[in-house]
């Protein structure tokens, strides 16, 4: 699917207050291959049930660090049960006793900080879109999450030109929750990422 910006602008604006199962109508029908990625964070649920309720075939590409906590794998399997998910799951090369051995998980002021996160985080989902080479990407950013995603929209450009397709985008926390109530769907709040450090520092992913 290939937008330009102006065009992406112009349907943003149509896109505010749509519900975002509209959205993600809209984005399979146009694209010729849509994945959804997800790490199972808080409100993580909303996107998969959202995009599964309009296609329950959606690859499901999960890049697990190898560092979640007890809680959220257990969400996971959760979630990937009740809602039938397609998952695909990519996970580092080295393993994590490997990796805690040789660096541990850097500060993010050290230098081998960079490189954790390569091998956590970005080389493993560079994998997964290199095998799947979608055009439409389905993720819950949401405005508030940090400054660069402030800058984004319901439809932004990856760096790659994937078309980045967030239905939540303009959600706040208690519109979440009113979804999560009314659909009888569980959330997990115990959640670690160990490449970000502070919750609101970007993973690498988005920019």
């Amino acid at each position: 699917m290939a937008l330009t910006q102006e065009e992406i602008q112009n349907l943003n604006r149509q896109f505010k207050g749509i519900p975002p199962e509209e959205i993600i109508s809209w984005a399979i029908g146009h694209g010729k291959k849509s994945v959804v990625t997800t790490n199972f964070r808080p409100y993580e649920v909303a996107i998969l049930h959202a995009v599964t309720g309009v296609d329950n075939k959606i690859p499901v590409i999960w890049c697990d660090t190898g560092y979640n906590t007890p809680q959220t794998y257990k969400h996971a399997e959760e979630l990937i049960t009740r809602l039938g998910l397609n998952i695909k799951l990519y996970v580092p090369k080295q393993t994590s006793a490997h990796r805690d051995a040789v660096m541990g998980i850097p500060d993010i002021d050290n230098p081998l900080h960079k490189e954790f996160t390569e091998q956590v985080k970005l080389e493993p989902f560079r994998r997964a879109m290199e095998e799947h080479k979608p055009d439409v990407w389905f993720t819950n950013l949401r405005k508030g999450q940090t400054a660069h995603r402030d800058s984004l929209d319901v439809l932004s450009l990856s760096k790659d030109g994937v078309l980045k397709v967030s239905p939540f985008y303009h959600w706040i926390d208690t519109q979440l929750d009113a979804y999560l109530k009314e659909q009888e769907l569980p959330n997990e709040h115990k959640y670690f990422d160990p490449t970000k450090v502070l919750a609101n520092r970007e993973c690498g992913l988005h920019t």
